[in-house]
């Protein structure tokens, strides 16, 4: 078989270009320390790699996120925090003005202090989030979430809890509304309250009582009315279901009165100390939930009513018995906000140590599917060069044979 000159040339120049186009690529390869220079080289690893790569991407956003929550959930923690010791303070002026020693003007400077602690609240509910809105104004970010009025202050926002995206399946709350935090205290004992009249003239001070039998409990409202006749003076006192319109079954009749012993009636028990007077009367009712800032309203309000005789002392010790237990359900609703707070931050720990393992995880698969073995390609590297060097001199040689190079 004849071999022309020209296919000689022009298979030697084919080959000796795939030739540098193989070290070429080893060399690329080299250079960048991928096994993959384009998806032809390993379709069906490429598109592994495309699909590790979005969910590393994935994974790192969720690792923003939970850094934007933990510093969202940083700052209610900062503004609860100053919540709790204003209510601890407000907790200790209360114990204060219990003082029998305390003149009129001492309890009215008292008020006037906790005016300004009242005020200190309505700062804390209203604490801005940094990003233009406020903390607790559930979804309604950029509303100003309290303000103040006659009887404490009035929430604007939402129940809303704004939530984040913080892993593929969990969203985190990184704000509490308003309402969930300084309107979502329980009054009296967290089931029934007990109050005494207004008008009343003797001076009889009511507990808070407990619960002696769930079971009876039927969350009517009932009042205790006070007789007293005869000489000497005989006190009972009478109580009504002003739901029904009729006494309770367990306590139907007038009952004598003994100071301090227990009065119960259908699962209801607490008691009353002092002196009443013949019509004064109490009060039991269901548990309501009441603004943090109505409850420092009506402390400061009974702190500056005149103190007048036994009544009037009376007045004042039921008031602040009162304030005490409302002040108490407050503190108690805070710290409970705070605990769920603590939990979610608790919750981002978990979820970053488990976004961390993802991109180890993550890496080392792209590795695998993308990385050189640099060994290997060093060895063809000197193999492809060696190849490519003996090519070049063999066409060399043979493309310089000729017979005129043998005739004389």
């Amino acid at each position: 078989m004849r071999i022309s000159t020209n296919t000689i040339f022009e298979t030697g120049t084919k080959q000796l270009g795939t030739l540098q186009t193989n070290i070429a690529k080893t060399q690329m390869q080299l250079s960048t320390n991928r096994r993959m220079l384009t998806a032809a080289d390993d379709p069906i690893a490429s598109a592994r790699a495309l699909e590790v790569t979005q969910s590393q991407s994935v994974n790192t956003q969720f690792a923003t996120n939970r850094q934007n929550a933990r510093g969202s959930l940083s700052q209610v923690e900062l503004a609860l925090g100053g919540v709790t010791g204003l209510i601890q303070d407000v907790q200790t002026i209360a114990v204060n003005a219990g003082n029998g020693a305390l003149s009129q003007a001492d309890r009215v400077s008292l008020a006037t202090e906790l005016s300004g602690r009242l005020d200190d609240l309505l700062g804390l509910a209203n604490s801005a989030d940094g990003a233009g809105g406020y903390l607790f104004s559930g979804f309604k970010s950029t509303t100003l979430p309290f303000t103040q009025d006659a009887t404490g202050a009035q929430y604007h926002g939402d129940q809303g809890q704004r939530q984040l995206q913080v892993a593929s399946s969990r969203q985190v709350a990184i704000s509490d509304s308003g309402s969930s935090v300084f309107e979502n205290n329980v009054t009296g004992n967290g089931t029934f309250v007990t109050a005494a009249a207004v008008a009343n003239t003797g001076s009889g001070i009511v507990s808070s009582g407990a619960v002696s039998n769930a079971a009876a409990l039927t969350g009517n409202n009932y009042t205790i009315t006070f007789s007293v006749v005869g000489t000497p003076p005989v006190t009972t006192y009478d109580v009504l279901d002003l739901t029904t319109g009729l006494p309770p079954t367990d306590l139907p009749g007038p009952t004598p009165y003994q100071a301090g012993q227990q009065i119960a009636f259908e699962g209801v028990a607490f008691d009353i100390k002092g002196i009443p007077a013949n019509g004064d009367t109490f009060t039991v009712e269901p548990s309501e939930k009441q603004s943090l800032f109505e409850t420092l309203t009506s402390l400061i309000a009974a702190l500056k009513a005149p103190v007048v005789g036994a009544a009037g002392q009376a007045s004042l010790t039921n008031g602040l018995n009162k304030a005490h237990e409302n002040l108490s359900s407050a503190l108690d609703n805070v710290l409970g906000v705070r605990a769920s707070i603590g939990s979610r931050l608790k919750e981002l720990d978990y979820l970053d140590s488990a976004g961390d393992d993802l991109n180890i995880q993550y890496a080392s698969t792209l590795s695998t599917l993308q990385d050189l073995d640099t060994v290997a390609a060093i060895s063809l590297f000197a193999q492809q060069q060696f190849t490519l060097e003996a090519a070049q001199k063999s066409f060399k040689s043979l493309s310089g044979l000729s017979l005129f190079n043998f005739i004389g």
